[in-house]
């Protein structure tokens, strides 16, 4: 499990820190092309509008690893602590079961709730039905090498969908986990800030 939990975390990692050097790079030639050459690329917009979907989706599960995920624990905090770990403990897995019913809701079906499609489906649909994007197009090289259609298609962009659902899905159920073992109080962000000023106290004062 530890070692999963590396692979996934070394994953998210790279994968955002990518997507915020890709942002900063197009944004900063787009900048530079229009103001310096009174030019510029015409996908840029959608590409960094992409990227920044990519971001959040990415950041969310990560969010859950790192507890930086904002919430109030105001409550449950006044209930023993047996209550509280129960509490935080279905807090994860409900947004484990979040993810998952964003995943694919089919499966609601075998508790007579009628529900069906989710990120799967939908990303599938845009596969076969191989829609393109609005203004991102592939270079003229890459049409004539691979003999692929001018606009990227949007499944490629819409594959973060079922990859950053089935991350938060992953997260949750480990924090779940880590909750029932001891290793963590709770999912949501914890009070270093209270903490902070703890510590501090004497040195505010002065």
């Amino acid at each position: 499990m530890q070692r999963l939990d590396s692979l996934v975390t070394r994953f998210e990692e790279g994968v955002i820190a990518f997507l915020m050097a890709a942002m900063t790079i197009v944004t900063f030639t787009q900048v530079v092309a229009r103001y310096g050459f009174n030019s510029g690329w015409t996908g840029a917009l959608e590409f960094t509008r992409i990227l920044f979907a990519w971001l959040i989706l990415f950041g969310m599960s990560y969010g859950v690893k790192i507890g930086s995920h904002l919430g109030v624990d105001a409550i449950i905090r006044l209930f023993p602590k047996p209550v509280f770990r129960m509490l935080a403990v279905f807090g994860a897995l409900c947004g484990a079961a979040y993810a998952v019913i964003l995943l694919s809701a089919d499966w609601l079906q075998f508790f007579g709730i009628s529900a069906r499609g989710g990120a799967l489906d939908y990303w599938s649909k845009m596969y076969k039905v191989g829609i393109g994007l609005d203004d991102l197009r592939y270079p003229e090289f890459i049409q004539e090498t691979f003999g692929t259609k001018e606009r990227v298609q949007r499944w490629i962009a819409y594959l973060i969908l079922p990859v950053g659902l089935a991350l938060l899905a992953f997260r949750c159920f480990q924090a779940a986990w880590q909750i029932i073992t001891g290793q963590r109080e709770i999912m949501i962000a914890s009070h270093e800030a209270e903490d902070l000023v703890a510590e501090n106290k004497d040195v505010l004062k002065d």
